[in-house]
């Protein structure tokens, strides 16, 4: 892992850093040494590690609760190219819109192939990551996703047991299902009732595969984009609930 700069502002370190041909950004309180939780968190689909709604809640866990965050880029997102599978998928889904055709099947097999991707990367990340000094292995590790991240962060948790709870939603198609039925942590899974991108009954079919012993729903009416502000607030009481109980 290569940092590439630093900066401090309201007493929160921001270091973006590259590993391999993968960047990301890593957010912490300013001066931290020795061993905190980790939150991973993912953006959706068309954004990128910095998307505002994500840098935001960054510094707010890195501020308010001592966390560390880290967000990379999907592949085909952000400052990483575009592959000629990624450049037809654009015009694919251009040409569908066009035309009024639907386009959730295309959009779930495109990104069930970013994450066979984006897992192995992931898990790089978080070994390289639990190496440095203000972070350390010991700490709980959660992960924050919606729509692609979700797509991202249901076979990582199914495959990281570091992983110890996790806020899904927005997603849901039957390439999900056997990662989810490996996922035994706390979830968190938001879900909009009138989302254009994902059916009602897929988001219902994959929340209802998690073996969690704890898992709880939020459905909320709108489409795919218009997640109710207080869900975000929900959605950083659970993850303080369970990683920083698990933190002791």
């Amino acid at each position: 892992m290569r940092f590439l700069s630093e900066t401090t502002a309201n007493g929160v370190s921001e270091r973006p850093f590259t590993l391999g041909d993968v960047p990301g950004v890593l957010w912490t309180p300013a001066g931290a040494t020795g061993g905190r939780p980790l939150l991973l968190m993912g953006h959706g689909g068309g954004w990128h590690k910095r998307a505002p709604g994500l840098v935001r809640r960054a510094e707010r866990f890195a501020a308010e609760h001592g966390f560390a965050v880290a967000a990379i880029d999907a592949p085909g997102h952000g400052e990483r190219p575009k592959s000629p599978q990624d450049e037809r998928f654009v015009v694919e889904i251009g040409e569908l819109l066009a035309s009024g055709e639907p386009i959730s099947p295309q959009v779930a097999r495109h990104t069930a192939a970013l994450a066979r991707r984006a897992v192995p990367e992931w898990r790089a990340v978080l070994d390289a990551l639990q190496e440095l000094d203000g972070i350390g292995p010991e700490g709980p590790v959660g992960f924050w996703g919606l729509s692609l991240a979700s797509v991202i962060g249901i076979p990582l948790a199914a495959a990281e047991p570091r992983i110890g709870a996790a806020v899904f939603g927005l997603a849901g198609h039957e390439s999900l299902v056997g990662a989810a039925s490996r996922v035994a942590v706390p979830v968190a899974f938001l879900l909009q009732w009138d989302d254009e991108l994902v059916p009602r009954e897929a988001g219902l079919a994959l929340f209802d595969t998690f073996v969690s012993g704890e898992k709880t729903l939020h459905a909320n009416p709108g489409g795919h984009l218009e997640v109710p502000a207080h869900e975000e607030e929900g959605a950083e009481r659970f993850i303080l609930r369970h990683l920083l109980g698990a933190a002791g």
